[in-house]
């Protein structure tokens, strides 16, 4: 087994690239926070060997255009075709460029446009990523003010249910953003040498005394875009060569001379070795700074229902965190990026309409958050009884408990991890920029896959806390389809829609028959009670009664269910 090594060299301060924020290298967090499938036979304990001679089975069932579909991936990985079809689909919400016809294909193209070989071998190596342990609330006191009360059966579980593993021994947290960087930047700096060996082509040089050398093209160098970018806001339309200065600047009439596969090693290695003491240096001002000073990486412990943070940094999600019995809506124009994070929050409705490329919901209970569309992925994880409505490409539910989930979905959900009394249902829901934001995200109405869900094993080799020590892998629990009958639409009052009025009025996903019929059953025995009572023969006094107590039991509801809350929140705003 060829153990990776820490290839990082130790040049002096002096000698490290400067740290100018455009100028540092940062991964990129969406192949390692939405790309990581538990699929065994794609983790390999030692991925270069696997790899190496899998490259070349690889390039060999490739079309001319070295790009690969679901049908050759299965081959040569000895996988099953829907999985197969799910790395396809995964890649494509997780692929660097916008340019790349993965990323463009509609849905039923996918398959023929297939990947490119080079970006199908990174993805494959990066799945013996592990992530990062969560981490303990500073002050969970206050956090267990808000958490959900431990079942009276907790102690005598083997399996603990989602968050009170998360909250087990003590309450923890997902990582901060600034120790996720970290570590994704330690495991790049350890195994680039085996990525780059995975990039790199080989030549011979000239002459008796000829050597045989591993180099990159500047076209192959560009697919460790999929793994890492330059500047707080990515690459913005810059190519990551242009930030190289062996290929910055090249004649672009004039093909660019292949460098040594060393040294790019060698110079990404500096810049991953600046940018964590770079990490290090702010963490430090963090924690020997003032009590009152901002966390320059966007405090994740402390929100409040005003968290989602503008203004700390550019790059990276917009967090909302820490919401406790409350109601907020977030617009497009409230949000700092195209990604958002839900995080720890409870007993509240969250309303996201915006246009995402991402979103991430962690350790929420008793909470229904509506996200707008989404064009990329979703990720509910470590949740109990969550209400989620969305529009979506692709959304995956790890570790989930008793949560009912209404979706207009272009492609499987994925149910992977311990998950518990889940269901699915087809969206049920409209708001009137909502057709806009489809378009914008490429989201198609006519294609809902809400009631396909895959489910993958239990046990997830990325995540050591989604299951107890020495559990073997079974199929995960899938989700069961809401009864019709139980059926209703939710309503996203006018003055919650934001100021700009578009031009969705209905639903745009159709309804399956029988979720049709219950609403249409629903509504008619609305109107037929209403009937009843219209024609109802009462005096005056008597219909002010009625209507008394009419009201009185409406009012009972509200408060009984937790929705006066939600009136009382959102019309204070």
């Amino acid at each position: 087994m060829t153990e990776p090594t820490d290839q990082s060299p130790s040049p002096s301060s002096s000698s490290l690239p400067p740290k100018d924020p455009i100028s540092l290298i940062h991964p990129r967090r969406e192949p390692f926070e939405h790309g990581l499938l538990p699929i065994p036979k794609l983790i390999f304990s030692d991925p270069i060997q696997t790899l190496i001679p899998l490259k070349q089975k690889l390039l060999q069932s490739s079309s001319p255009s070295n790009r690969l579909n679901s049908s050759a991936i299965s081959e040569s990985l000895q996988i099953s075709i829907d999985h197969a079809r799910l790395v396809l689909d995964t890649l494509a919400s997780v692929l660097h460029s916008d340019s790349d016809p993965l990323v463009n294909a509609t849905p039923h193209d996918v398959d023929s446009v297939g990947v490119d070989v080079l970006d199908l071998l990174l993805f494959l190596y990066i799945q013996s990523y592990k992530r990062l342990l969560p981490r303990s609330h500073k002050d969970s006191a206050a956090v267990a003010d808000v958490w959900p009360s431990t079942s009276a059966f907790d102690g005598y579980l083997s399996a603990l249910s989602p968050l009170q593993l998360v909250r087990s021994n003590s309450r923890r947290f997902m990582p901060s953003q600034a120790d996720e960087e970290a570590h994704q930047l330690s495991y790049l700096q350890k195994h680039l040498g085996n990525i780059l060996s995975l990039l790199a082509e080989t030549v011979e040089g000239e002459g008796e005394e000829s050597l045989v050398s591993n180099v990159l093209s500047v076209e192959r160098f560009e697919h460790l875009g999929f793994l890492v970018h330059f500047g707080d806001k990515g690459s913005e339309g810059i190519q990551l060569s242009q930030h190289a200065p062996f290929f910055a600047n090249s004649d672009p009439d004039m093909p660019a001379v292949p460098v040594p596969a060393a040294q790019v090693l060698d110079w990404i290695l500096q810049n991953i070795a600046s940018s964590l003491e770079n990490i290090s240096e702010r963490a430090s001002l963090k924690e020997n700074g003032p009590s009152g000073a901002s966390d320059p990486d966007v405090a994740m412990a402390d929100a409040s229902t005003s968290s989602v943070t503008k203004a700390s940094i550019s790059r990276g999600p917009s967090y909302i965190e820490g919401i406790s019995k409350s109601s907020i809506v977030k617009q497009a124009s409230d949000l700092k990026g195209s990604s958002v994070k839900v995080l720890n929050s409870h007993e509240s409705v969250i309303y996201i309409l915006a246009p995402l490329r991402y979103a991430t919901i962690y350790g929420c209970s008793d909470t229904t958050i509506v996200l707008g569309a989404v064009g990329k992925a979703v990720r509910v994880e470590h949740c109990e009884r969550v209400q989620l409505i969305t529009v979506a490409k692709r959304v995956c539910i790890a570790n989930c408990r008793e949560c009912l989930f209404f979706f207009g979905v272009n492609q499987r959900p994925l149910i992977v991890g311990d998950n518990h009394k889940l269901q699915v249902a087809p969206y049920n829901t409209f708001y009137s920029q909502l057709g806009e934001h489809m378009s914008e995200v490429g989201v198609e109405a006519a294609l809902n896959r809400w009631d396909e869900p895959l489910a993958l094993g239990v046990v997830d080799p990325h995540d050591s806390l989604s299951h107890p020590a020495g559990v073997s892998d079974v199929q995960t629990e899938t989700a069961t389809c809401l009864d019709p009958d139980q059926f209703t639409n939710f309503l996203i009052p006018n003055w919650v829609s934001g100021e700009f009025p578009g031009d969705t009025d209905c639903n745009p996903f159709p309804l399956p028959d029988a979720y049709l019929a219950s609403l249409e059953r629903n509504k008619k025995t609305l109107g037929e009670v209403k009937q009843i009572l219209r024609e109802t023969p009462l005096e005056e006094n008597r219909k002010r009664e009625l209507s008394s107590a009419l009201h009185v039991y409406f009012k009972d509801w509200l408060y009984a269910s937790g929705n006066i809350r939600q009136l009382y929140c959102l019309q204070g705003d």
